[in-house]
């Protein structure tokens, strides 16, 4: 079974935004504004990024092949 993966990059300030959006954006492996990071396509990521969706674009979604 091949793993997807999802590109995220953070487009947003956590300043001024609640502490659980800020450790969320951490858990993401974001903390400032351009940053780009790679994750696996899990519901968990995906329930993170419905939380702190106005602060993340998804850039690219692939799903990674034998």
């Amino acid at each position: 079974m091949a793993a997807k993966t999802i590109k995220l990059e953070q487009i947003g300030s956590p300043i001024r935004r609640h502490h659980s959006q800020r450790s969320t954006l951490i858990g993401l492996k974001l903390n400032k504004i351009g940053r780009i990071t790679e994750l696996p396509d899990t519901p968990a990521i995906r329930g993170m990024i419905e939380k702190v969706h106005h602060l993340v674009r998804i850039v690219d979604e692939q799903q990674a092949g034998m």
